[in-house]
């Protein structure tokens, strides 16, 4: 790489802030209440009113929640708790945390989730929860998921942690779940640095997700502090410390009011990439879903063997060229953490493929016309078989 396209590096993700959130951040600093508070349940409020569900539970990443989902559903040693191959690892790595088994399913080929057909194909007389994955924001197609886990009588946690702001059947995803959890890492679209959320219908579970995110305290430090004088620590049970701070929370709430936006222009540069990439051979672009709408909250491309060269090459190409690509979502059966793994009677061959064949395109709010197009151009002369 010579100078000049190092200065000119184009990241693949990057959060998009501006005088908002830092005006967001200096009132909360000069209130004097940082950590847990007032602008956390303020966020709470926005964020279920947004996605269309009476109970928000902020926390200090989507692991935490994901982890809190399946405590409030009852799950633990003994069971078995059905996941997507193709999901980050932390998908499966919340399970082990409440001593339950993951069992690892497959992904249909269009969208890299799971669906009906391959979850029934790794239920076991053990299963309690199923973890569905709306993969880069594609929302998954859940109602045939309801119909099967509903008539086994098995808990659907919805894993939208990159999906806000996509719509499935005309509603937000995670509606439809009994529960779903959220993240705000910089890699999503809606950020406060780390953090994130659980979501529910169910009073019981979002008031015990509450208590157990605060080391189980009886009141949560907002009411200590309100109360004159203020009662003594009572710890219910075992819990976790699990909190967002009013720092976050209030970039969180900040962000929330441009999620519109945000979406409308990742939009805007999926289209461009569908019409400089589209008619490459040997390429296949995400792209909307029959049953839904995506956030784009990532761009792949599924680089396939009529391609001019493979994937790998393909990244090292990109790479000389100062283009931050990376590869898709690994496939979680293949990590030694889990060597030992369960796939029921599944067999995983779709995950495998989209983990070795998938790239991850620059996508975030504040790409120009110019580095799409060197990002479009660099993969079609490629693709050409030129520098081969």
């Amino acid at each position: 790489m010579n100078p000049e396209t190092v200065l000119a590096r184009i990241n693949v993700m990057q959060p998009w802030f501006g005088a908002d959130e830092a005006r967001a951040l200096a009132e909360v600093v000069a209130s004097g209440w940082v950590a847990q508070g007032p602008k956390v349940k303020h966020f709470e409020a926005n964020f279920g009113t947004a996605h269309e569900v009476p109970h928000a539970v902020a926390t200090s990443s989507c692991t935490a929640a994901l982890h809190l989902a399946l405590v409030v559903a009852g799950i633990g040693h003994g069971d078995d708790v059905v996941v997507p191959s193709l999901a980050f690892i932390a998908v499966a790595n919340a399970v082990t945390y409440v001593g339950a088994r993951p069992v690892f399913c497959d992904v249909e080929p269009s969208t890299g989730n799971a669906t009906a057909e391959t979850i029934r194909a790794a239920l076991t007389l053990d299963t309690r929860a199923v973890i569905v994955v709306d993969q880069g924001g594609i929302p998954v197609d859940l109602d045939p998921i309801r119909e099967l886990c509903d008539r086994h009588e098995i808990t659907v946690i919805e894993d939208a942690a990159s999906a806000v702001g996509s719509y499935y059947k005309g509603r937000p995803v995670g509606t439809g779940a009994d529960l779903a959890v959220w993240s705000f890492h910089p890699s999503e679209l809606v950020t406060t640095g780390e953090g994130g959320m659980l979501t529910t219908h169910r009073t019981d579970w979002a008031a015990r997700a509450r208590m157990l995110r605060e080391h189980s305290r009886g009141l949560a430090n907002v009411e200590l502090q309100e109360a004159e004088p203020p009662p003594p620590d009572v710890f219910l049970e075992i819990g976790f410390n699990y909190r967002m701070t009013d720092l976050q929370a209030a970039v969180g709430i900040a962000q929330l009011r441009r999620l519109a936006q945000m979406v409308a222009r990742r939009r805007e540069i999926a289209a461009a990439y569908c019409a400089g990439l589209g008619s490459t051979k040997g390429l296949r672009l995400v792209s909307d879903p029959p049953h839904g709408t995506t956030n784009f909250q990532s761009f792949w491309i599924e680089v396939q063997p009529e391609f001019a060269i493979s994937r790998e090459v393909l990244l090292s190409r990109l790479a000389d060229a100062g283009i931050g690509a990376t590869r898709g979502v690994g496939a979680g059966h293949r990590q030694p953490a889990y060597r030992w793994r369960d796939t029921g009677n599944a067999r995983l061959q779709r995950a495998e493929l989209f983990a070795d064949s998938t790239i991850v395109l620059p996508m975030y709010h504040e790409l120009d016309t110019i580095s799409i197009n060197r990002v479009i151009n660099t993969i079609r002369t490629a693709g050409n078989g030129v520098g081969r």
